[in-house]
């Protein structure tokens, strides 16, 4: 795949060689789906209360008597079927949080990208540096780079406080450092802008842990191996005292 690369100014200057595989070989959206319902649920503050009949105001005596009125059966003012009577199913704070296992999450980032890099919705730029905050001058900078106007995820290697600030005051416009990146994050913008020496650490990142996971494979097999050949050791070894 060859991704254009772009100036502040919406000038092409160059390519960017990358492979999609190399992030995912494949896209599981059922992984994707989970990972962002996870994080979304993580969002929900659950600090919501409402009274039940025995919180609200009002007489348990009962209305009027049971038979002779040619109403209906009633006993308290506080029932949930009457106006300002209690909910029937009161609802109490609670907290909506639940995890995935990191290896997931760290899955379904990478797949989060890949699908972006594939659909042609990730932006790539040269760099993207202010030496003061400039509000106007990041607008004109998406202005350039066709994006303005709609939710964008800005995405440098490290964090950068002018460039946080600068891009703070513009609605649907997001900065996130590359370490900070997420499925939901990934997913959630219309468009993305990266630079390249963020997608380049996030190119690292994936070999480094790809790089780990092998070696953490091949020492739980090496431990395995040694494991069998001490229990055939010892069988070895009581078969010749039994001899």
């Amino acid at each position: 795949m060859n991704l254009a690369v772009y100036d502040a100014t919406g000038k092409k200057v160059g390519s960017y060689e990358i492979d999609q595989a190399e992030l995912a070989p494949r896209i599981n959206k059922q992984l994707l789906h989970d990972a962002v319902v996870m994080y979304q649920a993580n969002l929900r503050q659950g600090t919501f209360r409402t009274k039940s009949r025995a919180e609200v105001a009002g007489t348990t005596k009962k209305m009027y008597r049971q038979k002779g009125t040619g109403n209906a059966r009633a006993g308290s003012k506080r029932s949930g079927v009457r106006r300002g009577g209690g909910h029937i199913f009161a609802k109490r704070p609670r907290d909506f949080g639940w995890r995935m296992p990191r290896k997931a999450l760290q899955s379904a980032t990478r797949m989060a990208l890949a699908s972006r890099l594939a659909d042609e919705e990730v932006v790539l730029v040269e760099g993207l540096s202010f030496e003061t905050p400039k509000t106007s001058a990041m607008a004109a900078t998406l202005q350039s780079l066709g994006v303005s106007g709609k939710t964008v995820l800005v995405s440098a290697e490290k964090h950068d406080g002018n460039l946080w600030k600068s891009a703070r005051n513009i609605a649907g416009v997001s900065v996130s450092p590359v370490a900070e990146l997420n499925a939901l994050s990934i997913l959630q913008p219309r468009a993305i802008v990266m630079t390249t020496a963020a997608i380049d650490a996030f190119r690292e990142e994936v070999k480094r842990r790809q790089a780990g996971s092998r070696t953490a494979s091949a020492r739980k097999q090496g431990g395995r191996a040694a494991a069998r050949s001490r229990s055939a050791s010892k069988t070895a070894t009581a078969a010749a005292g039994e001899a």
